[in-house]
């Protein structure tokens, strides 16, 4: 594990107090060290999570003129695909050696959030090749949303608050389910990243890994190997839990590197909450006399200045 804690958040869903404090207790623990851990005891079955990968290589697996049918500059809602080198997550870096997918929550036209014009809201663009592909993401997508629920929860135990007291950040959630292929890494290219250094915009990444490696997470002497681990995802907070706790909780720099020789494929879930609930600093994250280091800011406006600046990079 290379330093990077375990932890079985099925206490979360005991009726013993103290099992849910303990769990509470063990991630204050990693968000105060690394920002980073090992997720079991979600529940997500495991049919589903292999389901979810196997659709992921498939769409890859389609020719170029498919996956250009589907490309995400079609959508207002940044949804669909990504070419290989369309983001640039590292400042002054190359463009990121991967391309991509998104899926958020299928709104239609008429839907409230859209009409009303909240970033990336509307709906999905599915490929028509794979009949299997949607009701797997759609299940999954689904899944991940309670998974990342239970961690809020559990998130507000670790800071000693009510555990509901995020329930209004996890009533009608954005999300967005990214699936990512990453070629070998070239020899010949020098410092060539699957994806450049970077933190996470939102609130939660849970991150699905194949057995190929490569996730790197910044430590006190260096970068630690984050591999994947049979039955686990790796959780890490992204910067607007930092800013909810004045960086007490760490948002941390990560990267990702595919030296395996293989296709590297990864399925990230990044949960961004309601978008329209206010970040504010919590005052039981302030020392008496400390000062809040960012103002309040809705979510969604959050992370349309978080996407224009990774885009604009890339560009």
């Amino acid at each position: 594990m290379m330093g990077l804690p375990v932890i079985d958040i099925s206490g979360l869903a005991a009726s013993d107090p103290a099992a849910r404090r303990a769990v509470g207790d063990a991630l204050r623990a990693a968000c105060l060290e690394h920002g980073f851990f090992y997720c079991t005891g979600h529940g997500v079955p495991q049919g589903l999570i292999d389901a979810a990968m196997a659709q992921t290589q498939a769409l890859f697996d389609l020719p170029d003129a498919a996956k250009l049918a589907l490309d995400k500059a079609q959508s207002p809602a940044n949804r669909g695909y990504e070419h290989l080198g369309g983001q640039t997550l590292q400042p002054g870096a190359m463009p990121d050696r991967k391309e991509g997918f998104y899926i958020g929550e299928d709104l239609a036209p008429d839907h409230p959030r859209v009409m009303a014009g909240a970033f990336n809201a509307g709906g999905n663009l599915w490929p028509d090749d794979l009949p299997g592909f949607r009701p797997v993401m759609v299940a999954y997508f689904a899944a991940l949303n309670v998974v990342a629920a239970r961690l809020m929860q559990g998130l507000a135990l670790s800071l000693e608050l009510p555990e509901d007291h995020f329930s209004a950040f996890t009533t009608d959630p954005a999300a967005t389910l990214r699936l990512l292929h990453y070629p070998p890494s070239r020899p010949e290219v020098l410092d060539e990243l699957g994806a450049g250094a970077h933190t996470d915009f939102g609130g939660l990444t849970i991150l699905l890994q194949d057995d190929n490696g490569g996730l790197q997470v910044i430590g006190q002497d260096g970068w630690i190997e984050a591999p994947p681990v049979p039955g686990a995802y790796v959780v890490n907070l992204g910067d607007m839990i930092a800013r909810w706790t004045n960086d007490r909780y760490r948002s941390t720099l990560h990267r990702v590197i595919n030296r395996s020789g293989n296709e590297r494929y990864s399925i990230p879930f990044f949960y961004s909450g309601n978008p329209d609930h206010e970040v504010r600093c919590l005052p039981t994250c302030l020392a008496e006399g400390e000062k809040p280091k960012y103002p309040p800011v809705r979510v969604q406006d959050h992370l349309r200045a978080m996407y224009a600046r990774t885009y604009a990079a890339a560009s």
